[in-house]
């Protein structure tokens, strides 16, 4: 049973007790008496005698006792009632006194003791109503609401909220119960997030590891294709196309296992820190190997870097210059041009080919995930390099902007420390 039925009940079952009560208060009331009353009592008891009401009828109904003179024993009973204190009046008939009329009193008496012990009954009922309810209400607040708190508590646990506290008062009986119970909490949502930090790690270490296989699987593909073209041998022509072949295996898995791990990821994980600005143009440097592979292409650096320290990952920002390059050589395949500029609170890179760009409805969605140009078709990829980049460039507090100049342009943006 609810606390709470309990708690109505008995209140509801008190306070009929002293309805009761005070009915029988009511009912059992004495009536006012003085002599005005007495008179009319005589008046009434005269007029019932002379009616023909019979002696005993008379006494019992007026609650009175009538002597009269011709009584063997009236003055020894009327001594009597002098001594008990009763009330004595003169009955007389046509002016001559024939008798006594005598009120007992134990009846009033009784009534009033009656009065006062019914009173005293409601005022007893109405201390155990309220030292029931207060008894009650401690039974509730000191044993079934911290339980009920643990049942609530319990049910969000098993729904997978680790953030909910549970709070501990100072006069809990179950303190060192419930402080448990929170230490539990604490101690599961440690272990979840752990779980999920590994997760998460193994995640993204697969993602990463998997992206970064795709550049030198391009690589390779791209010199199957020249030696294709240049081999003389048909035996050695035969292994390049085995080795193509293979190539383009690894990279559909690549692909398949990328795009599988990317999509339960928000995003890759960043470590910006200052670095020298020196280190960018060697970034470069370092893809002009691209230009013996796509026939020529080159890597024109057109200015110097501004020296100052920048805010970046050094190794996130080589992928983002390896996804630039390696989109200008597979959609483009023209020379890529790398312009430097201050303005102030940060330093632009600005990274343009020479090809036929892409479409202006299509620029604002280039970045988003999965998402490929219509100028893409025949040529392998997973829509993942300029958003990983999008993302790269956001976590070290840059940006990254796409558009249209004479040929595509990506212009990245990292801030000065």
């Amino acid at each position: 049973m609810k606390i709470r039925y309990l708690t109505a009940g008995f209140t509801l079952l008190m306070l009929l007790v002293i309805f009761l009560f005070i009915r029988q208060i009511n009912t059992g009331e004495e009536p006012v008496v003085d002599m005005v009353y007495y008179n009319r009592e005589l008046k009434q008891i005269d007029e019932a005698i002379k009616s023909g009401m019979e002696r005993e009828d008379v006494e019992a109904h007026f609650d009175c006792s009538l002597l009269f003179l011709t009584d063997t024993d009236w003055k020894g009973r009327v001594n009597d009632a002098v001594t008990e204190g009763e009330i004595i009046l003169d009955y007389e008939n046509d002016g001559q006194i024939v008798g006594k009329i005598i009120w007992n009193r134990e009846n009033r008496m009784y009534l009033k003791w009656k009065r006062q012990t019914l009173g005293k009954a409601v005022l007893l009922s109405l201390l155990i109503l309220i030292a029931g309810d207060l008894l009650l209400l401690f039974l509730y607040c000191a044993y079934i609401r911290p339980f009920q708190k643990l049942e609530a508590f319990s049910a969000e646990i098993a729904k997978g909220n680790m953030d909910l506290p549970l709070p501990m008062q100072r006069y809990n009986f179950f303190g060192a119960f419930t402080e448990s119970f929170d230490l539990m909490r604490e101690e599961l949502k440690k272990a979840r997030e752990k779980e999920l930090q590994a997760n998460r790690s193994k995640k993204e270490l697969v993602a990463e590891l998997s992206h970064d296989i795709k550049t030198p699987v391009a690589a390779i593909k791209a010199a199957c294709e020249v030696l294709e073209v240049t081999e003389t041998s048909e035996d050695t022509a035969r292994k390049i196309q085995i080795i193509a072949a293979k190539a383009e295996t690894i990279e559909k898995l690549v692909n398949n296992l990328f795009h599988a791990t990317l999509e339960e990821l928000e995003m890759l994980k960043t470590e910006p820190c200052e670095e020298s600005s020196l280190l960018i143009p060697q970034m470069f440097e370092n893809m002009k190997g691209y230009g013996d592979i796509y026939h020529g292409m080159e890597i024109i650096q057109e200015n110097e870097i501004p020296s100052c320290l920048l805010i970046m990952d050094k190794l996130r920002l080589e992928q983002v210059v390896d996804n630039l390059i390696s989109n200008a050589c597979k959609y483009a395949g023209t020379s890529v041009h790398v312009n430097y500029q201050d303005i102030g609170e940060g330093i632009t890179i600005r990274v343009r080919d020479a090809g036929e760009g892409v479409l202006e409805e299509e620029l604002s969605m280039v970045t988003e995930k999965f998402y490929r140009g219509s100028n893409t078709k025949g040529t392998s990829g997973a829509g993942l390099g300029l958003y990983l980049a999008k993302c790269f460039m956001e976590q070290m507090k840059g940006g990254i902007e796409c558009y249209n100049d004479h040929g595509f342009v990506v212009t990245l943006f990292l801030r000065k420390v």
